[in-house]
């Protein structure tokens, strides 16, 4: 019998990630610990192994130019002596190994393109760097392709704040078939002692607990909300009675178009109530679904986003409610905002900040840790677009916008009679710069 080597000598920590995994599993790791390399192996190993017909396994990295760069090139040299012995087959073309003996196929995917990933059966695959995957490849493209065949998956990464990986690292921890560790650059030995220090040195704190300490909770440097600040804003309670003559807010923020949601947003002082997620519906549907709520909550001010709202604005006018439309790209009432929704947010951050509780939401968290800032060529600050977080693979910050604008301008508290007036009461009869927030 001849005795194929294929040169891996794991260390310690992946001997231990190999052993410890189970259906689903989540590991946080270090920049340069090794963990393509963990992933690779993993995908030999069960391919090899795998005693059912038409065995498939994937490995999806965020865009396809990555997965070559990375994974394709490593997974060949990995094969490459069973390459040689006529045990595989390699088709550059389809960027595929088949092995002969099982026939089973291991496949190298971008998910940059997740419609060449559907309606196939999985058996296994494995996700790198997840923090730059959009949610629905694995709800709705990955996941329904592994029921099937009850496959596995290993998700694998560095923490980046708020997103797709930190959702499953965290929730593997209170579920009997996942899985989830944190490998920080002082577990696995992959860089030596003296650079691991320089790094420590050079880098920013935030940056250096993020790359090398694995911790979710570091802010990018230009973060505007970190996840700390929003972990703690959802496990924070505030008693109703702090908050009775705070005025009530309402903030709305219409979608645009694709997979954006609308979102209605109610307020109360420190208080942020559980937010109303719609999808696909018209102007018409909307206006409504809003005049329910401002006939429920009685709100001091109702703030709707004027740039994809004028529809829902003018509707809700016509039916008597009191709205006032705010622009996202109008004039701040502080010069030292580019824009009335960098205005916004940066109020909302304080809030947050300053003893505000929100929904214990995994979306509504994500959104609010998702925008990063910066400041323009005349010093004021600005807030990264929707478009440009949806071009790092996120998710549209809609229930972020919608929080943000209960914060659109200082409200005073109306009285009991006002707020049973709210209907056929004209907004012009309304200063939205009284005292109050």
């Amino acid at each position: 019998m001849t005795t194929i080597s294929l040169g891996y000598f794991p260390r310690d920590w992946q001997r231990e990630c190999h052993r410890k995994r189970r259906r689903f599993t989540v590991y946080a790791l270090h920049r340069r610990a090794g963990k393509t390399e963990l992933a690779i192996m993993e995908l030999i190993d069960k391919a090899m192994r795998f005693d059912r017909d038409l065995g498939l396994f994937f490995y999806v990295a965020p865009y396809l130019k990555q997965a070559k760069a990375i994974a394709w090139a490593r997974l060949k040299s990995r094969i490459e002596p069973l390459r040689r012995y006529g045990l595989v087959d390699v088709s550059e073309a389809e960027l595929s190994v088949t092995f002969r003996k099982n026939g089973a196929v291991i496949r190298v995917y971008g998910a940059d393109n997740p419609d060449a990933m559907r309606g196939v059966r999985l058996d296994g695959v494995v996700i790198d760097e997840v923090a730059q995957i959009r949610p629905e490849i694995w709800n709705d493209v990955i996941q329904p392709a592994l029921s099937d065949r009850k496959g596995w998956a290993l998700f694998i990464g560095t923490p980046q704040g708020v997103n797709l990986f930190s959702e499953l690292f965290h929730r593997a921890r209170g579920l009997p078939d996942w899985h989830s560790a944190r490998y920080t650059v002082y577990d696995t030995a992959a860089i030596d002692a003296d650079e691991v220090e320089r790094l420590r040195r050079d880098m920013s704190e935030a940056s250096f607990a993020r790359e090398y300490l694995c911790d979710f909770s570091a802010a990018g440097d230009d973060q505007l909300v970190s996840l700390s600040d929003v972990e703690g804003a959802a496990r924070r309670v505030v008693p109703a009675a702090d908050v009775q003559l705070a005025p009530r807010i309402i903030g709305v923020d219409p979608a645009r178009f694709g997979d954006d949601r609308s979102v209605i947003f109610r307020r109360q002082g420190l208080i942020a109530h559980e937010p109303e997620v719609l999808r696909g519906l018209d102007n018409m549907a909307l206006a409504a679904r809003v005049a329910a709520a401002i006939d429920g909550f009685r709100p001091d001010a109702v703030f709707v986003d004027a740039g994809n709202g004028a529809g829902v604005i003018d509707r809700l006018r016509q039916l008597g409610y009191a709205v006032i439309e705010v622009p996202f790209g109008g004039r701040a009432l502080s010069a030292q905002y580019v824009n009335k929704r960098a205005e916004m947010w940066f109020g909302m951050a304080d809030w947050l900040r300053g003893g505000g509780s929100i929904p214990d939401r995994t979306d509504l968290k994500q959104d609010l840790a998702a925008p990063v800032y910066a400041y323009d060529a005349q010093g004021r600050k600005q807030l990264e677009s929707k478009d440009e977080i949806k071009k790092r693979g996120l998710a549209s910050p809609d229930l972020g916008d919608a929080l943000a604008l209960t914060f659109a301008f200082p409200v005073r508290p109306k009285s009991e009679a006002e707020r049973m007036g709210v209907k056929r009461t004209s907004s012009r009869d309304y200063d939205p710069f009284a005292k109050g927030r």
